[in-house]
């Protein structure tokens, strides 16, 4: 168990921010990290070559081992949809096989998969919510000899219900699949073990549970992919890049590794220092404890929910950092903004009031949320 870190951040008393599914606040850390990299800039001239890549390294470094990876296999980049694109890009996938993605799924995670169906004449297959809630079974279900790719997330978006990735791979397995998986609302919440999972990609983007900045993300490429192609073509991710004065020795050998797979412009003065700040405070507190910590206001959030006849997932069927809350007669009209009126602050996505709470968070957040929602 974590402590509350609300000191870290720099958040009002009065403002109760269970949203970190939306938009996650930054830390005072990585603030000051982005104020001393846009400084940076104004003396060009203390600019070296190297700077273009030693910062971006160490993202690279810190990135690979939050997902218990290595650095050669992990890739900047500037959304989630690109890193998908570049998934997209890479599969093999033949007329008449199946590409798996589940109902109200994150569009970053859909249209690249739609158009490769289309250009395929693939089939692209929905798997509708199940009424039980559990999607792993309905996943499974959905897959056969004719899977070429399932596209998922850790949990899903809306509410938190959980995919178990492990039993899902092992269909992957059995029917010759990829895997490729948007960890956007899971990463730096929940542990993710890249030598576990064995995802082909697996993307992130960093202003959520990262705790990072905004247009700023990463990429794991599978070994496999190594020799893939890019959706661009920059100087950075060449072949002996950081010698300046040989750029116009142009190559068509890449940087080792998912190094090809890097965004231009990835050494981004500002946002590179503050997604390293980032990563390195979530390593400290170490994920497991972070999930372990968000599980007790989830699970609170939940018995409280239930006491006013709002309908949870059950906890084997839920992820532990964020919980969706359904009414009988669906999300009251009105209720977000009551909400904010009251300086309290979730999202609505999809049919539930989705809580997202973080280490800012205590018990005493939930009890606000819902003495309004009593109302």
């Amino acid at each position: 168990m974590i402590e509350n870190q609300k000191h870290l951040f720099k958040i009002p008393d009065h403002i109760t921010y269970l949203n970190c599914s939306y938009l996650s606040p930054q830390l005072r850390s990585v603030s000051e990290a982005g104020h001393q990299g846009v400084a940076f800039k104004e003396s060009p001239w203390e600019l070296y070559p190297e700077n273009f890549f030693t910062t971006s390294e160490d993202a690279r470094r810190l990135f690979a081992e939050l997902v218990d990876g290595n650095t050669d296999d992990v890739a900047i980049i500037p959304s989630a949809s690109y890193g998908i694109s570049v998934a997209a890009r890479n599969m093999k996938v033949a007329a008449g096989e199946k590409i798996i993605v589940l109902e109200d799924q994150f569009p970053s995670n859909v249209y690249p998969w739609n158009l490769l169906a289309k250009e395929k004449k693939a089939i692209f297959q929905t798997v509708r919510r199940p009424d039980d809630g559990d999607w792993t079974a309905a996943v499974i279900e959905a897959m056969d000899e004719k899977t070429a790719v399932v596209a998922l997330a850790h949990c899903h978006w809306t509410d938190g219900s959980l995919i178990d990735l492990i039993k899902v791979r092992e269909f992957c397995d059995r029917y010759n699949s990829s895997m490729v998986i948007d960890g956007t609302q899971s990463l730096g919440a929940m542990p993710f073990s890249v030598k576990e999972i064995r995802p082909d990609f697996l993307i992130g983007a960093a202003y959520k549970w990262l705790l990072g900045p905004y247009s700023l993300g990463f990429l794991y490429a599978n070994p496999d992919y190594h020799e893939g192609d890019p959706i661009e073509y920059n100087w950075i991710n060449r072949k002996n890049s950081e010698d300046f004065s040989g750029l116009v020795n142009y190559r068509d050998e890449y940087q080792p590794g998912a190094r090809r797979f890097d965004v231009g412009e990835r050494s981004n003065f500002a946002l590179m220092p503050m997604v390293v700040a980032a990563l390195k405070q979530i390593l400290a507190w170490k994920v497991r404890e972070i999930e372990a910590s968000l599980t007790v206001l989830t699970n609170y959030a939940a018995c409280e929910a239930e006491k006013l006849q709002m309908t949870v997932a059950p906890p084997h069927l839920r992820s532990k950092h964020m919980l969706g809350i359904r009414f009988s007669d669906g999300v009251p009209e009105g209720v977000v903004k009551q909400l904010a009126d009251n300086h309290i602050y979730v999202s609505v996505r999809g049919s539930s009031i989705r809580i997202s709470p973080h280490l800012y968070n205590s018990e005493g957040d939930i009890d606000r949320l819902f003495e309004v929602l009593k109302k």
